[in-house]
């Protein structure tokens, strides 16, 4: 399960958009330079399994990179982005392949007073849970904010239940990610939170225990393949369908 609230990485959270923002010119640059990073949110954005005309939400959008791997999947969706910085969302909305989507600047804690207008058919949720300050609550909202039978991926980052997993975080993370970020982003605090969060955060059966508890059914986790095998997973759950006269 995640650290205490008295941690590092929890004291920083509220103000971890302030740090994206820092980083949104150089982001895209960062986010290229990691082998398999778009196939990989291309797979979480497939396994939403959305009908043509689903209305998707791609909540902690970011730049826009997950939001762009939603619409190569699901170019039909109707789309909402949403992200707590403004940095990043001033990257997505001047990219001109995302014109098409409405993109809202709020928290992840609570999407529907930033504006997202549920039922979504479907919530792709890349790199966020471990950033709410409630991940329970967050779930609970998300669960909500689904239309009946509609499908919740968390695109995250996992390796408390594996001691490989970790070695290979720590030995991307310190020898790769966070140099990188010196001449890329003139900055590395964020990078220095992202190894951090992830190293107190859930393990994968604490994951899928907290989307159990939050009401969703058909709960599993799906692998990614290269060097983030056993580090990055698509955790999937669904909203259970109302039975009839409900």
């Amino acid at each position: 399960m995640n650290a205490g609230p008295l941690t590092q990485t929890s004291a920083r959270k509220p103000q971890i958009h302030e740090d994206f923002d820092r980083v949104s010119k150089g982001y895209d640059r960062m986010c290229a330079m990691n082998p398999g990073y778009r196939k990989h949110l291309g797979l979480s954005a497939q396994r939403l399994q959305a009908k043509p005309g689903a209305r998707l939400l791609d909540l902690c959008c970011g730049t826009g990179l997950s939001t762009a791997a939603i619409l190569v999947e699901h170019p039909d969706a109707s789309v909402q982005g949403l992200d707590a910085s403004k940095g990043m969302l001033e990257r997505a909305r001047s990219k001109p392949g995302l014109a098409g989507v409405e993109f809202l600047h709020g928290d992840a804690m609570d999407p529907a007073a930033a504006g997202a207008k549920g039922p979504f058919d479907g919530i792709l949720m890349a790199y966020g849970l471990r950033n709410v300050e409630d991940p329970d609550l967050c779930l609970e909202r998300l669960f909500g904010l689904l239309a009946p039978g509609g499908t919740l991926c968390l695109h995250e980052y996992s390796v408390a239940d594996s001691r490989s997993a970790r070695a290979r975080w720590n030995m991307v993370t310190c020898g790769i990610v966070i140099p990188l970020a010196v001449p890329v982003c003139r900055t590395t605090e964020i990078f220095r939170y992202l190894r951090r969060s992830v190293l107190e955060f859930d393990g994968v059966q604490g994951i899928e225990s907290r989307l159990t508890k939050a009401g969703f059914e058909g709960v599993k986790t799906l692998p990614m393949d290269g060097w983030a095998t056993g580090i990055l997973h698509t955790f999937v759950g669904q909203r259970p369908k109302e039975t009839p006269g409900r």
